[in-house]
């Protein structure tokens, strides 16, 4: 910064500084502290005299003393209320500036003013008693929220900023007070001073670092102008400034500005960090740019559509699942190598209860033509009892080697069959039929619940099924893996009609039949 610049920003912070000491507010330039406590009031001039204003008079009240310039109150006293005043005669006259002291009973003081964290963050809360700090006496500190200790876990620096070690949150907002314990000619004060803390969801902060020297300059000025308007005119800002030092001694001053709440008026304008005294000015700016966007917007577009496809992918997988594998089985048989067998001789075992006077001819008439003749020309190999079993052989022989010897045993079903699991009805003996039907269900359940083969295929034709009244094993395939249902075409309808009608029946038992055919595999001798 140029010479020039330099004498006009020196003007301006004089008359800035003049025009705030002659027209403070009484609610700015009011200190909030509680009887019992030790307070120190700095007046900003050098020597300054104190009084009391109000009544005629002017002489402190017991208890306030001025101890090189500056006023103690030793300690504060519910009659120390009111307004104090520090004035000095200079070339230019008498200047005065007043302050204001309100007095409470309690523990912890009011709170003068409010500060904003952000919501996540580990933010922190000045103690701001400079004054305090500036005794170089041994001290403690300790920092309560609505007047009880911290139970948080905070670290607190030597110049008492309490920081939150852990990310803040709502239960963090309150009135935090600073408890500073010190001793004085041999005996022992607490200073106090209370902060309102809200959490807030979003806030942008700059900060501004500059080294003051080697010892913490009085006259040295931090402030902040945002298109050269100041902060303290600008309710979305709030700035905060304080000092450390190294082992060196060496002193740096640190200031923050806040901004609660970023509008496009405040985009793309200079936000200056002014930094004065004695030595010289400096200035460092900054701006605020709007965030470019586009690329959030277009990989959330890209996820979006990923996830769209995705699921339209499942969607239509799980739709036309049955379709999909039945035609890649019908590419993999026409590409692919003849397959070796797995040495059983049937694809199937068809298993259903034969006509008498318990059931209707619907299901022999199902079981015996309409199911083979539509499996058999995709070249699946059935044993169907009743059609390929030889009279004279040993029935229960037969039933279970040839079971065994199938990949998949579909059971056929209809509401007439009924009995319980020791294979018994109450109102009739069981006949032949009955008989070899559970010997059926005993065999090839056993071996479908054991070794998980022949697999079963449960077929429901002419109604719905009470499965009540079937083996428990029945029922828990039933529920693992529900059923085929049939619906009988109606009469005199064309062959073509019937079978349309039960396209998805076929489509979905096929499914559930092995993947290449018995007579397509390749038998190794």
């Amino acid at each position: 910064m140029t010479a020039a610049g330099c004498v006009f920003l020196l003007t301006a912070l004089l008359s800035l500084k003049t025009t705030v000491a002659h027209s403070h507010s009484v609610d700015k330039d009011t200190y909030h502290v509680s009887a019992g406590h030790l307070f120190l009031l700095r007046c900003p001039t050098a020597d300054p005299t104190w009084s009391r204003r109000g009544g005629h008079n002017k002489s402190l009240p017991t208890g306030v003393e001025v101890i090189h310039g500056l006023l103690w109150f030793l300690p504060v006293q519910m009659s120390h209320n009111g307004s104090y005043t520090c004035e000095k005669r200079g070339k230019n006259g008498l200047s005065s500036i007043s302050f204001g002291v309100s007095v409470s009973g309690g523990k912890c003081p009011d709170q003068p003013e409010t500060i904003s964290i952000v919501k996540g963050s580990n933010g922190g809360v000045p103690c701001k008693q400079a004054e305090i700090f500036k005794l170089n006496k041994t001290r403690n500190i300790q920092w309560m929220k609505d007047c009880q200790p911290v139970e948080r876990p905070i670290s607190v620096d030597d110049d008492g900023f309490m920081r939150l070690q852990s990310a803040a949150s709502e239960r963090d907002a309150g009135t935090y007070t600073c408890l500073v314990e010190l001793s004085l000619d041999g005996r022992k004060y607490t200073a106090a001073r209370s902060i309102q803390v809200t959490i807030k969801s979003t806030r942008v902060e700059l900060k501004c670092s500059a080294y003051i020297g080697l010892s913490e300059e009085k006259d040295t000025f931090i402030f902040w102008t945002v298109n050269g308007t100041e902060t303290d005119d600008l309710e979305e800002f709030d700035e905060f400034t304080h000092y450390d030092s190294d082992d060196k001694g060496q002193v740096f001053g640190h200031s923050t500005l806040t901004i609660s709440k970023v509008s496009r008026r405040f985009m793309n304008v200079p936000i200056s960090c002014h930094i004065w005294n004695s030595a010289g000015c400096k200035v460092q700016l900054s701006w605020l740019k709007e965030a470019d966007h586009s690329a959030f917007y277009t990989s959330l577009a890209l996820c979006l559509s990923a996830s769209l496809a995705a699921l339209s992918a499942v969607t239509a997988f799980l739709f036309f699942k049955v379709d999909l594998v039945l035609a890649h089985r019908k590419l993999w048989r026409h590409f692919s190598k003849q397959q070796v067998s797995d040495g059983k001789l049937y694809d199937a075992y068809v298993s259903f209860l034969h006509p008498d006077t318990l059931t209707s001819d619907e299901m022999e008439n199902f079981a015996l033509q309409i199911l083979p003749e539509e499996l058999e020309k995709h070249r699946y190999s059935l044993y169907i009892r009743g059609r390929d079993d030889c009279p004279g052989e040993a029935v229960h022989d037969v039933i279970a080697a040839t079971v065994r010897q199938s990949r998949r045993l579909i059971m056929i079903l209809s509401p007439e069959i009924k009995f319980s699991t020791g294979c018994k009805t109450e109102e009739a003996p069981l006949r032949d039929n009955q008989n070899q039907l559970c010997y059926e269900h005993k065999i090839g359940l056993h071996d479908a619940l054991t070794h998980n083969e022949p697999r079963v295929i449960l077929v429901e034709i002419d109604g719905p099924v009470d499965y009540r009244c079937l083996p428990e094993s029945l029922r828990f395939i039933k529920r693992k893996q529900g059923a085929l249902k049939w619906r009988k075409p109606s009469p005199g309808s064309h062959k073509l009609t019937k079978l349309h009608s039960n396209r998805n029946f076929w489509k979905n038992l096929r499914y559930h039949m092995p993947s290449v055919p018995a007579g397509k595999l390749q038998t190794i001798i």
